[in-house]
């Protein structure tokens, strides 16, 4: 079958050598990914590590290892890797003792180690509530209950598990970050016998660190299965002709291959010999097969269908195109894990004051104005209390927890509460074309019939010869003729002619399917034809002659002509619409087929701007260009093609049904039931939980400015503290269940 190939180009850039030392293991650097280089009189050591799992753990290792002899580090949050250009006479074990001094760990790289480690983390962290829960039910059936204390400390310890170790390596760095802020937060309400409150502020905050490190985990993992994609050998062909298995790392530039029909292509290369029919869906997204011959590109992770291939390579792998999604994953998710929230920053500044103002309340009136050392300890812990940030802390999480609880309702999951907030600020949005706004696989569009045939004739005809072939084309046009009871005739002589279609007989006579070469080379093609198979690809149609072949006295001719092409999403145009009604500026698609394709859906669908011809890295430029004009941008897309630019995207959102899970696992958001109009939803839900999250964290910030002052003027005490703080907490958490009701009118 004929089909129309992007005429893609591949620069080839010169690698630096790099020379690599592990500790406790093997290097990764067969992993794809972005490595250091030691040059002369360097070493370069890469450690596999666990417990890293944000920024805050990034920047500490960065400090650790901040020293003389110490040139290069390079902290990946995807792989879990540290890798340290150093002197030679600096040790690994030396580098190993300084990462330790973080709450990170240096471990060998065991996938049974880490899934302990998360059982271990899970358990503790439930326990944690269970302990809550139970000194919750004790304080409301006897509140002078001591086991409901002890409850508390229980939950507290448990809980404190995943955050008093980093608010202790945070001082030490003479630093304050989010965990020094809970530590405060509960030494204060413990200080006035508020366990309760402290318990369940130290549980809600492990709770959502536990939960951002098994995320990262899974972006992890996820990455890891592309490369399952292909194949771990080749047949490399020998000088005798004969091939022989070869592993991929083995594998150099310009030797030889032989793929055959079936195989996945290991490696990326230039076809010598033979021409075949490609599926490039697994790279490119794009459902239709597309013809390779002698001279064409082949890209490791795609499927030759049809006949054998010798291929000349022309990359190693980790520099192939896969390698490079790889790559791209992993370097834009580093990216994007570095933000920092409001509350971490608020607390740079929040956490120093509010001890240094409890402190100097301690001190000042005693030493200086003979004022009592327990009345003013009490006014500290008053000032402590009031300024524990329990309404700004258990109530973000309300607000998230409720309206991803809602929107999970409508089959929108979302991963996490960050990425419902960015929901809300959303300006732009990218969409893939093949399985986001077409429904990503070829359809019947129509038959032409020429010489006096009818599209009947056609249709049996076409689907007698189909009936034995597994190509996507084929099986769009078996599919047609079921849908019309089309009866297909016996064959016999079946014959595939390799880069030209199908032959057989029927009822005594040969008849043929295929591409146009195939009907000029047998001598039956017209200028009426070639005119009408201009026509239909100018449409950007895929198209299949069938014809009757001169044999005997028939002299043959083209009976008809099957247009195919991928069918646009019956909703997509409305959806788009509603998408834009939410405040969204510009829509543009961002498509692996060619730019008239692009164009003509674009306008069918009403978006803003279509660019085609675009391979991965194509797509994660225009992202690029998209944020540096509009900020926050989404990227919608299905296939592994569309994982880089959804992972360099504000938001990635994947079409979950029909989605690769690469792309699942990469995104921020999935569409479990690959409903357009749920992408509106999401982004009403997120301008929603954003306002809401606004509102709670500037009432409790008033509330707390308030009773300060009440505080210092003498008009406050321990009890009004705990209701102006336990008020405020109940008002706000009131005000963030109201997102478990998700509207679906535009803003």
């Amino acid at each position: 079958m004929e089909h129309k190939d992007d005429k893609n180009h591949n620069h080839d850039h010169d690698k630096p050598h790099t020379h690599s030392h592990c500790c406790d293991h093997d290097s990764v650097s067969q992993n794809p990914v972005t490595v250091l280089t030691a040059f002369a009189n360097e070493t370069l050591t890469t450690f596999k590590v666990s417990n890293m799992d944000c920024a805050d753990e990034i920047k500490a290792i960065n400090e650790a290892l901040k020293m003389d002899g110490i040139t290069r580090i390079q902290a990946n949050l995807m792989s879990s890797t540290v890798q340290v250009v150093h002197a030679p006479e600096i040790s690994p074990a030396f580098l190993k003792k300084r990462i330790e001094t973080t709450v990170v760990r240096v471990i060998t790289d065991n996938p049974n180690q880490t899934k302990d480690q998360n059982r271990k983390r899970i358990y503790i962290v439930a326990k944690s509530g269970v302990y809550l829960l139970a000194g919750l039910i004790i304080q409301w059936t006897n509140p002078q209950n001591f086991f409901a204390s002890l409850c508390y400390i229980m939950a507290i310890g448990l809980g404190g598990w995943l955050v008093f170790p980093k608010a202790y390596g945070s001082l030490r760095r003479k630093t304050l970050d989010m965990n020094v802020l809970m530590t405060v937060a509960v030494i204060g309400a413990v200080c006035i016998g508020e366990m309760a409150e402290a318990a369940a502020v130290v549980f809600l905050f492990s709770l959502s660190e536990l939960l951002e490190s098994l995320s990262v985990q899974r972006a992890r993992r996820a990455i890891q299965e592309l490369l399952k994609i292909t194949p771990q050998v080749a047949h490399a062909i020998l000088a005798d002709g004969t091939t022989q298995e070869t592993e991929i790392s083995a594998i150099t530039i310009d030797q030889l291959i032989r793929v055959k029909a079936g195989e996945s292509i290991p490696i990326d290369g230039l076809v010598v010999f033979g021409n075949s029919s490609v599926n490039q869906a697994p790279l490119t997204g794009e459902s239709i097969p597309v013809l390779k011959t002698i001279g064409e590109i082949v890209y490791a992770g795609t499927v030759n269908q049809e006949g054998s291939l010798d291929v000349k390579v022309t990359k190693i792998f980790r520099d192939t195109k896969i390698s490079q999604v790889i790559r791209l994953v992993e370097e834009a998710q580093s990216q994007r894990a570095v933000s920092q929230k409001f509350v971490d920053r608020f607390a740079e500044i929040y956490t120093p004051a509010v001890l240094a103002l409890a402190a100097l309340t301690f001190v000042l009136p005693p030493l200086f104005f003979a004022g009592s050392w327990h009345d003013w300890l009490y006014k500290a812990l008053v000032l402590l209390v009031i300024a524990c940030p329990c309404a700004l802390v258990i109530s973000t999480p309300v607000s998230i927890v409720s309206s991803l609880t809602a929107l999970a309702r409508k089959g929108v999951l979302v991963k996490g509460g960050a990425i419902l907030e960015v929901l809300g600020k959303i300006k732009a949005l990218a969409v893939d074309k093949t399985g986001t706004l077409t429904e990503g696989k070829p359809k019947v569009q129509q038959i032409i019939a020429m010489n006096l045939s009818s599209d009947e004739k056609i249709l049996q005809i076409a689907s007698s010869l189909e009936a034995h072939s597994t190509h996507p084309l084929a099986q769009a046009i078996l599919n047609f003729g079921q849908e019309r009871f089309i009866q297909t005739k016996m064959i016999s002589e079946f014959k595939n002619v390799s880069g030209r279609g199908v032959e057989a007989i029927i009822e005594g006579h040969t008849y043929l399917l295929g591409n146009h070469r195939f009907a000029h080379e047998v001598g039956i093609c017209t200028p009426e034809l070639e005119k009408t198979l201009f026509d239909l690809e100018e449409k950007s149609l895929s198209v299949v002659v069938v014809g009757h072949k001169p044999h005997g006295d028939c002299t043959g001719q083209v009976l008809g002509i099957i247009a195919l092409g991928d069918q646009v999403r019956a909703d997509a145009k409305v959806s788009l619409q509603r998408i834009k009604s939410t405040g969204v500026e510009t829509i543009i698609m961002l498509s692996g087929d060619n730019q008239k394709t692009a164009t003509m859906i674009g306008q069918h669908v009403g978006i803003d701007q279509a660019f085609g011809d675009l391979l991965p890295e194509g797509k994660v430029a225009e992202i690029e260009k998209l944020k540096a004009k509009y900020q926050t941008v989404a990227m919608i897309g299905d296939g592994i093609n569309d994982a880089p630019a959804m992972a360099k995207s504000s938001v990635g959102i994947a079409m979950g049904f029909v989605g690769s899970d690469t792309a699942i696992e990469t995104a921020d958001v999935a569409l479990m039931t690959d409903d357009l109009n749920q992408v509106a939803v999401a982004i009403q839900a997120g301008r929603r939980t954003l306002r809401i999250i606004q509102f709670n964290i500037a009432f409790a910030l008033i509330t707390k400015a308030i009773f300060l002052v009440l505080t210092f003027l003498g008009y406050s005490n321990l009890w009004i503290a705990v209701a102006a703080d336990t008020g405020a907490a109940l008002l706000v958490i009131l005000n963030s269940l109201r997102l478990l009701k998700v509207s679906e009118k535009p803003n």
